[in-house]
């Protein structure tokens, strides 16, 4: 019965509490005046009580050291010393010392907080930051909050909470987040790109740029998202839905604001020559900025009798030589002419084409592997170069964006072509012969050749016989000469639409005067014009922005003439506050200006900058471009903003094992020959898994392979690793050192960036933390806490202690430098187990370890510093440098050759003598046996490489 199940409050009072809950009222019992429980024991703690306090004394005992003291004591004094603090030009900095700007990629601070896969790049570039100061090197390493944007809106709507309250509520939260994990940031320079302080500069960027022609307002199609209330960028759209909230996203004209980024195409395309970057970033920059040279010709429209129909359409192409092979043209569904050309009896059609075409993305349109659809627009027109009249189509491949909206198909050199031309029975002309004259007929040769079918008596041009660029030479020549065409350059780039239908963002510094609509900047003194309050940001639903709720702010008047104007309602999109944040670091606190010339000129350009590959392009693209229009405008002394990128990668959730059961629940094989469709899987416990081989099995069932795969964390699935939780069980300097020895930090390639989290790794590398602290403050006494004192000695170092030690110290400073952390920490790692088989600890060298450890593990190398007598922190101390004399090997191991094969190795002085040599191999035990009772003919040896023994019966060879 279900009455019998439950428990009654009798029962509920009789069941026995946890012994950490009865401690604790015992001992709030005990603050308050009680008296001690259970007095016969002499006054001491119950049972309860003191079961709790052998648990606790047990956890510490588990502890590897004391972390959970040492790190938070650290952490204060930083924070109250201002440890990391960097001076300001003229108040404290020594301008005379080199520069070094670390920076992180800045994070946007979402509700849920960090995961572990934030600190990868963080705490690279933290120990980065410790290392350049112990170098002799200024550093400037700040932090701050990429806070305006969409999601924090979106939450705002949801909750019914002001996007400000929550976005200063999840600042507070990275920032504690951040602080617990020792990053070494000046927090004096901490900026957020929602307070007017720091958007006031970047309204005055949107001034200068529309001053210069490179902001302006235009009729665009865009992707307009009705349940979000605003516009999209292309990324942002995902089969035809948006990435956030999966709401439907249709393509629709508005009037909006434009960045005229394409002005600075050929510089942000050659400028990349001269950046350290990973090369496949800068190959996607390439890409997505597109440069191609070609031909922009002329084909007039006509209808089907061949009537002009006074229209003339321009087309781009970059294979001007394959102008006899085309067979149509396609116009994209968005182009201006394409109305005027829809004959009647195709008019409903096209229609709905376009439509259906306006709920797709550019990215949806230009996938290569989706079927090519189109519709006949009714009209024609006339190849310029063959006289005949080819079919007008309507395909969502071509896009009104790029190019002129329209392109001549040639579809028996083009794949796109040839795929909608076979679809829709279109002629297909081959006018390109491959030099090896061998093509595969069923598909398109998109490659150079020799030109054949490519010459028209009505016309006069013949391009027959040519190479592929002789003759698109020729072909663009006759088009300008008879007026049908010119060289063009393109690029796949098109201009910024800046303007988001959002509340929270940058306001637009203008205003439009209500009885000419013309549109006026404001005045620079009048910066910054700040965001309204308002209680209702939903979206209108109308496509008008949620500002326009906000009747009295949009209310306002010219000030020149006092008469009656509106403010934009639209604002600007998450990207603008990024684009510049790392000038204001430099200068975080001037009211007067953006940056100070002295201060930009010091500290710029930014030396290395980490971040994800997902920024790859749009992030640094729209920042480069920012940089080099303040360039233009003497605001900033460089061409490019940030001198090396470095791509950290991302971390990965646990590896998951998967199993499959039959419908009987019959355990399957992954790699069954039977089908697997109708079993079910389920997930198995890495403790009921082991490896075979390259293959996970059931430890049960060494026949039954498991699928084995780690997911990118999110909380759907319930793998996300929270670092609070890691940092109270391993301590920080444990997650920082795991999260760098998981592997290198740099990625050679984007789509393989990234790394498996494994909670037995981080055992790992905090077991070896604990044997660093033992090996210097020694055992834990019997309650399994540390004494004050060391275990080190004032005795002078052997000569194999240094040695040990400076072969530490080249190899972890040179592999900080080329960032490969998993490396320097596997040489410290090498130097702990040399140093427990020393006799003796001497001071000098333990000193000098724990400065190599400090940038990855900070707290740790406090507080060892500090209990071997320094009374300041190491954060600026010298980095150790290697000694030359101690780096160079004064043993070697050399071959032994007897009878001409090897037999073995012996370890000798690398000035070790022939004599000397050979008396070692002599009474070596493996080797004396070849040896006994046999004569020695000939000894052949080589200093340094081998020593070589011939038998009397056997002839000499020479050593190699």
């Amino acid at each position: 019965m279900a009455v019998a199940m439950m428990q009654t409050p009798l029962q509920l009072r009789l069941q026995p509490r946890p012994p950490a809950v009865v401690a604790a009222r015992h001992r709030r019992r005990l603050q308050s005046g009680f008296p001690p429980p259970n007095p016969r024991r002499g006054g001491g703690w119950c049972r309860c009580c003191a079961n709790a306090d052998a648990g606790k004394a047990q956890a510490q005992a588990r502890r590897a050291y004391p972390y959970d003291e040492i790190e938070p004591r650290w952490q204060r004094h930083w924070e109250e010393h201002r440890t990391f603090r960097t001076p300001d030009i003229g108040h404290g900095l020594d301008t005379s010392k080199p520069k070094c700007y670390i920076l992180d990629m800045f994070p946007y601070p979402s509700g849920a907080g960090l995961h572990v896969g934030h600190p990868l790049g963080y705490t690279a570039t933290d120990i980065l930051s410790r290392f350049k100061r112990m170098q002799g090197f200024n550093v400037l390493h700040p932090m701050g909050w990429d806070a305006f944007g969409l999601p924090a809106e979106q939450y705002a709507i949801e909750t019914g909470t002001h996007p400000k309250i929550t976005t200063e509520r999840n600042i507070n939260r990275f920032r504690s987040q951040l602080k617990s994990l020792g990053f070494s940031y000046d927090w004096d320079r901490e900026i957020s790109t929602t307070e007017p302080t720091y958007y006031k500069w970047t309204q005055w960027i949107f001034l200068q740029l529309l001053k210069r022609g490179l902001a302006y307002q235009a009729e665009v199609p865009v992707n307009w998202c009705p349940a979000l209330g605003t516009v999209l960028a292309n990324e942002e759209v995902i089969d035809g839905v948006s990435e956030r909230g999966g709401h439907p996203v249709i393509r629709k004209p508005m009037r909006q604001w434009m960045l005229r980024i394409t002005s600075y195409a050929d510089r942000l395309l050659e400028d990349l020559d001269e950046l350290d970057w990973p090369e496949s970033i800068k190959e996607m920059q390439r890409n997505w900025i597109g440069r191609s040279e070609g031909a922009e010709l002329e084909f007039s429209a006509v209808d089907k009798e061949g009537h002009d129909l006074g229209a003339n359409l321009l087309v781009y192409t970059t294979r001007p030589d394959t102008i006899f092979g085309a067979t149509y043209v396609v116009l994209a569904p968005e182009h201006s002419l394409l109305s005027s050309l829809i004959s009647e009896e195709q008019r409903v059609h096209v229609e709905e084409y376009i439509e259906l075409t306006a709920r797709k993305s550019e990215l949806e349109r230009t996938d290569l592997q989706k079927e090519k659809t189109g519709v006949f627009s009714g009209s024609y027109a006339k190849n310029p170069a063959t006289g005949e009249i080819v079919p007008i189509w309507v395909a969502d491949y071509v896009l009104g964006s790029y190019g002129t909206g329209a392109i001549m198909a040639v579809p028996a050199h083009d794949s796109r072509d040839h795929e909608f031309a076979l679809k829709y029975k279109l002629p297909i002309i081959k006018v390109v012969s491959p030099l090896n004259g061998n093509c595969d007929s069923e598909e398109a040769y998109a490659d150079d050749g020799i030109m054949i079918n490519s010459s028209s008596s009505s016309s006069g041009l013949n391009i027959d016989g040519m190479l592929s660029k002789d003759a698109a030479l020729k072909v663009t020549e006759w088009v300008e000469a008879n007026g049908f065409g010119k060289k063009k350059v393109n690029y796949k780039l098109r201009d910024w639409l800046f303007a988001r239908q959002r509340y929270w963002g940058e306001p637009f510094p203008v205003i439009y005067r209500d009885d000419t609509n013309e549109m006026l900047p404001l005045q620079e003194n009048q910066l910054p014009l700040t965001l309204p309050e308002l209680d209702d940001f939903t979206p209108t639903g109308t496509g008008e922005p949620p500002l326009t709720k906000a009747t009295d702010w949009v209310k306002t008047v010219e000030p020149l003439s006092g008469k009656p104007a509106r403010r934009e309602t639209s604002t600007m999109p998450q990207w603008a506050g990024s684009c510049w944040y790392y000038l204001r670091f430099m200068d975080p606190q001037n009211a007067s200006m953006l940056v100070d010339k002295a201060k930009e000129s010091y500290w710029g350009p930014v030396d290395i900058y980490v971040g994800g590959a997902e920024h790859s392009v749009l992030h640094l693209l729209y920042a480069r471009f920012w940089h080099k229009v303040l360039y233009d405008i003497g605001v900033v002394s460089t061409k490019e903003p940030f001198k090396c990128l470095i791509n950290q990668g991302l971390i990965l959730g646990e590896v998951e094992y998967t199993a499959y059961r039959d419908n009987k629940g019959r355990w399957v094989s992954a790699d069954s020959n039977s089908s697997l469709i109708d079993c079910y899987q389920e997930k198995v416990p890495a403790d009921k898994v082991t490896k075979v081989g390259d293959h996970y099995v059931l430890k049960d069932d060494a026949n039954i392979r498991l699928n084995a795969r780690a997911y990118k964390m999110s909380k759907s699935r319930g793998n996300v690793i929270n670092p609070d939780d890691v940092v109270s069980e391993y301590g920080a300097d444990s997650l920082r050192l795991y999260e760098m020895f998981m592997g290198p930090l740099r990625i050679s390639d984007v789509h393989r960036d990234s790394k498996t989290w494994s909670t037995g790794g981080i055992e790992g590398v905090h077991r070896f933390l604990g044997r660093t602290w033992r090996l210097v403050v020694g055992t834990p006494l019997p309650d399994g806490s540390y004494g004050v004192g060391t275990t080190v000695t004032d005795e002078e170092p052997t000569l194999d202690q240094l040695r040990v030690l400076h072969k530490c110290i080249a190899r972890v400073t040179e592999e900080i430098q080329e960032t490969r952390f998993n490396t320097a920490i596997s040489a410290m790692m090498e130097f702990v187990n040399a140093a427990y088989k020393w006799d003796t600890q001497p001071k000098s060298v333990i000193e000098s370890f724990i400065l190599l450890l400090s940038p990855f593990a900070p707290h740790m190398a406090e507080e060892l510093w500090f209990r071997l007598g320094n009374s300041r922190s190491l954060a600026h101390e010298q980095f150790p440098e290697g000694k030359s004399e101690y780096l160079k090997e004064s043993k070697l191991v050399l071959p032994v050759q007897i009878n001409g094969k090897t037999r073995g190795t012996i370890l000798v002085d690398k000035e070790c003598s022939e004599d000397d040599a050979f008396q070692i191999a002599a009474s070596d035990e493996k080797l004396s046996k070849y040896l006994t009772g046999k004569g020695i003919r000939k000894r052949i040896y080589v200093p340094g490489r081998i020593l070589n023994r011939k038998g009397r019966n056997e002839k000499p060879t020479q050593a190699q």
